[in-house]
């Protein structure tokens, strides 16, 4: 019998939203990148665009290393920027173990720290939600 994966939903992310028409919003997702639902975000402070929370200031991308929000949908930004719906304020609760991370986001003390900027931002991560 061959083995189903599925891909997750936004059920595995989202555990909690007290208003979606307060705490989502349609945000610009800088170009060159394939984004998965789950993606922490930051936002680019020159542009206003968002992209993959890095885990140190990246020239030119300055404002982003902070994480802000988190994508509700895929988004395949590769070949050009694109408008994406996501989770911008709380309350709200997300599953960690549904949460995506830019690449230098590798070691635990980088992980916590991005769990507290989205915890600032009223959306809480939690172990088992």
């Amino acid at each position: 019998m061959p083995v189903l994966t599925q891909s997750p939903t936004l059920g595995d992310l989202l555990k909690f939203e007290l208003n979606g028409s307060y705490s989502r919003e349609i945000v610009t997702l800088k170009a060159g990148t394939n984004y998965v639902l789950g993606s922490v975000l930051g936002k680019i402070t020159a542009s206003g665009k968002y992209r993959l929370a890095p885990a140190a200031v990246v020239v030119g991308d300055e404002g982003a290393e902070k994480g802000i929000a988190i994508l509700l949908e895929a988004a395949d930004a590769t070949g050009a920027d694109k408008s994406a719906l996501v989770l911008a304020r709380g309350p709200a609760i997300v599953s960690k173990n549904a949460l995506v991370f830019d690449a230098s986001v590798d070691l635990l003390a980088e992980k916590v720290a991005k769990y507290a900027e989205l915890s600032a931002a009223g959306i809480v991560p939690r172990d088992t939600a």
